[in-house]
């Protein structure tokens, strides 16, 4: 009888083993492996359903200031550990309230469901504190452009990003010119 209910469970066993790598596959497909952010993919997912839900929902893009040249000057494991950082500081931001993904390079986004003015101000703070790495204090910054998606027409993401992205270019051209 032993041999019998052996036979049955091992199929099994061997099912939910399979399960679970591919499920490991899947969520670590949706996961940037540097930071832990969300994917574009998997935070388009979360942003979208975000935004239908919630009524005052905006969107913000952010990319890191000087970033080649932090990278030049020391080292791309020093930028990786800038970014890590940016991650986990959006990440905190967001918290509960929104979610937060890398599009790539220096590129972050997050979607949260209220922003005010002071709720950005914290942030641009936030991700502009200088990051300690190996006894020295490297000088991040970033500009961050946002949209509150109710401010559009319609209320999709693509034109919320695009209004974010605007705003973003025009935060990084104030910062060059010392505003």
């Amino acid at each position: 009888m032993e041999l019998q209910a052996l036979a049955t469970v091992a199929p099994l066993a061997g099912w939910a083993i399979h399960s679970s790598l591919l499920a490991h596959r899947l969520a670590s497909a949706r996961r940037d492996p540097l930071t832990g952010l969300h994917t574009r993919a998997a935070w388009t997912t979360h942003a979208e359903r975000l935004i239908r839900r919630h009524r005052k929902a905006a969107v913000l893009l952010i990319d890191l200031d000087h970033f080649k040249a932090l990278n030049d000057t020391h080292g791309h494991a020093a930028g990786d550990a800038a970014l890590v950082a940016t991650a986990d500081r959006l990440s905190t931001w967001c918290g509960h309230n929104g979610t937060a993904g890398r599009l790539g390079g220096d590129e972050f986004v997050a979607a949260v469901q209220h922003l005010t003015a002071a709720d950005t101000t914290n942030l641009t703070v936030e991700l502009h504190q200088p990051l300690a790495y190996q006894g020295i204090s490297l000088p991040l910054a970033a500009s961050v452009g946002a949209c509150q998606v109710s401010d559009l027409p319609l209320p999709a993401l693509t034109d919320a990003l695009a209004a974010a992205d605007a705003a973003m270019y025009a935060a990084k051209g104030r910062g060059r010119r010392g505003q």
